[in-house]
């Protein structure tokens, strides 16, 4: 059984009584949506076409939105229904990223996500949802898409259908007759700074990508908003997570590389897998509920195999300062060679996690694990630059890292990208700033060109470009992912 909806737009006035219906059976706060109408009008005056777009959950067969969740909030009911457990959400809004649909939002009141639930607690009682039975023009059908009778089956059988983001592979479960191809691929048709009614909401205000230019007789004239959910928080967990597991990559090379005797590789990694740790958890909209990823781990979701990485790691790595203050030098240095595994995947890990974010196409790039990989490197080496007694190893070590860093981001930047969204995204790295600065830009000037001749002059302080840099690339990598429109 699949519950799913039919909308036809060839009835489709455009009136939003379907939004208002949802809002006001569901009590969806101000300025979120559950179902909303997107307008999109082709064409030149005198001559312009209005399209009407009806966007909610899709609630999709292979729905990404329960993979990722840490905490087994959404779950896929035996009928299909994509439904959401408010109270044991935490509020990281992971489901968020993963939904390629932008159908989730964060109730900031309670700190859980909200969605479209096909009104469950009606369909349990044999009602339709709210949005069916307000629709003037019954253009909305909702049914079991399992059954070849059902009214909704049979509107597909007889008709030209369309799917949103059929690429992502998710198995949407809303079909669309009639709706204009325009309307239906986000990031195709131009967004002014004003809507019909109102401002554009501000959320997202870098200039749309010249490499990417939108249909020139296309534009969107109302839409809901959509927030950049991850910003700073997640950019400084990359930086922190990669010294972090860089160092321990590097520990069991500290002869060659000049700090033999040195347990700063150890100290470091400790208080930088903290600093992950706090990160992360200062970061969720529940963060005083975190400790539900142990209580109810969903061990689908790259963010708890991720915590039990981390989790290991910081043990591993504890046990190697137990062992050198009880003498046990022969034992350390083994359990040095152990974090430096770990550390491998605690620095590649952050790959897998951004690839269940199916509605994040630069995220999903095959460049990502090795490059993370390098960023590690990167950073245990000029982290640990100021504890070398003999520095020329660990100095070309650093700066080999840096170089891989620049060319896999420029890789990155200018390949081909096999999607709109990723082809989109690509190109807002190059838009989005931190006061006078590109972040993207400027974070590979100062991580990779500044790094060079300070890690050879300088070695000791090279960390301070390295660093900063790194995190200035980070937020706009992380940022740009998020600017493309999904709806």
């Amino acid at each position: 059984m699949q519950y799913g909806f039919v909308i036809d737009h060839t009835s489709c006035i455009g009136c939003h009584a379907c939004t208002v219906a949802c809002k006001a059976e569901n009590d969806v706060p101000v300025g979120n949506f559950r179902t909303a109408v997107k307008y999109t009008e082709v064409g030149k005056f005198p001559e312009i076409k209005r399209n009407f777009l009806v966007q909610r959950c899709n609630h999709c067969s292979d729905a990404p939105c329960v993979t990722i969740c840490p905490v087994n909030a959404l779950e896929k009911r035996p009928d299909g229904i994509v439904d959401v457990d408010r109270d044991a959400c935490i509020g990281c809004r992971a489901c968020m990223q993963a939904c390629p649909y932008d159908a989730i939002y964060l109730n900031e009141d309670l700190g859980a996500v909200e969605k479209c639930h096909f009104c469950a607690h009606r369909i349990d009682r044999g009602l339709e949802p709210a949005c069916v039975t307000v629709c003037p023009v019954g253009a909305i059908i909702a049914g079991d898409l399992h059954d070849p009778e059902s009214k909704a089956s049979l509107m597909i059988l007889n008709n030209e259908t369309a799917v949103r983001r059929p690429e992502q592979g998710t198995g949407p479960n809303v079909h669309y007759v009639g709706a204009d191809e325009v309307s239906l691929n986000p990031g195709t048709a131009s967004r002014p700074p004003t809507y019909l009614w109102s401002d554009r909401p501000p959320d997202k205000p870098e200039a749309w990508p010249v490499s990417v230019p939108p249909q020139p007789d296309a534009t969107v004239v109302l839409d809901q908003g959509h927030r950049v959910e991850w910003g700073w928080p997640i950019a400084a967990y990359l930086v922190t997570k990669g010294i972090a597991a860089g160092t321990a990559i590097l520990a069991p090379f500290a002869l060659v590389l000049g700090f033999a005797g040195s347990w700063a590789p150890e100290i470091i990694a400790l208080i930088m897998t903290a600093a992950t740790l706090v990160l992360l958890v200062e970061d969720l909209g529940r963060p005083m509920r975190f400790y539900r990823m142990l209580t109810r781990p969903n061990f689908q979701s790259w963010l708890v195999k991720g915590g039990v990485l981390l989790g290991g790691f910081a043990a591993v790595v504890g046990a190697t300062v137990v062992a050198r203050v009880a003498g046990m030098d022969m034992i350390a240095t083994a359990l040095r060679v152990g974090g430096a595994v770990i550390g491998l995947g605690v620095a590649g890990y952050t790959a897998l996690l951004f690839a269940q974010c199916k509605g994040r196409d630069l995220w999903e790039s095959p460049l990502l694990l090795s490059h993370l990989l390098v960023q590690a490197v990167m950073c245990g080496g000029a982290s640990l630059l100021p504890f070398a007694t003999s520095s020329v190893a660990l100095v070309w070590v650093t700066v080999v890292a840096a170089a891989a860093h620049g060319t896999l981001a420029l890789a990155e930047r200018y390949r081909t990208h096999p999607t709109d969204n990723a082809r989109q995204a690509a190109g807002f790295l190059a838009e989005i700033r931190v006061g006078p600065l590109r972040a993207w830009r400027d974070g590979l000037i100062i991580g990779v060109v500044v790094t060079l001749p300070v890690a050879l002059v300088f070695p000791a302080v090279a960390f301070v470009p390295v660093l900063s840099g790194l995190l200035l690339y980070e937020h706009a990598f992380v940022r740009a992912a998020q600017l493309p429109p999904l709806s």
